[in-house]
């Protein structure tokens, strides 16, 4: 039985969430249509010290959501042509979150959100139905984290 994920399930530590995620499905709705897709590959961003993260030079318009409560979409443009689907993770005001890399047979995370039609209109929502994108655990594992 799927069981759509909650912010409790995001608001613990960075890498424990990552883990969990692998195996999960990314839902999106679409016209009362949904689609979903095995997570296989995540990329955590953990904190101020973590030199990758967009928080890593402090708290700006663009990742202000990444301070926010867990369980939100952070949704941004990159190379002028690829929209990046992360999660933000951990307690309030602390910069986290996990990038999806890639779900099914999307290998990649611009060609994943390119396929399911995934844009910045998700950025600073909550990952749940009345937002048409949200996660759910139906049981399974496996896949890659990259740290």
């Amino acid at each position: 039985m799927a069981k759509m994920l909650k912010s409790e399930f995001f608001n613990r530590p960075t890498l424990v969430v990552a883990e969990e995620l692998l195996g999960k499905f990314l839902v999106c709705e679409k016209g009362g249509i949904e689609t979903s897709l095995m997570i296989t590959e995540v990329e955590a961003y953990d904190g101020f010290e973590d030199r990758a993260s967009h928080a890593f030079r402090g708290r700006t318009k663009r990742n202000n959501v990444m301070f926010g409560k867990a369980g939100f979409w952070y949704v941004y443009f990159v190379y002028g042509m690829y929209e990046m689907l992360n999660i933000v993770t951990g307690p309030e005001d602390y910069p986290a979150a996990i990038l999806i890399r890639a779900v099914g047979e999307h290998n990649g995370p611009g060609k994943l959100t390119k396929a399911l039609g995934i844009d910045r209109r998700f950025n600073e929502k909550e990952a749940e139905r009345k937002t048409g994108l949200w996660i759910e655990d139906r049981g399974k594992r496996n896949g890659k984290v990259i740290k």
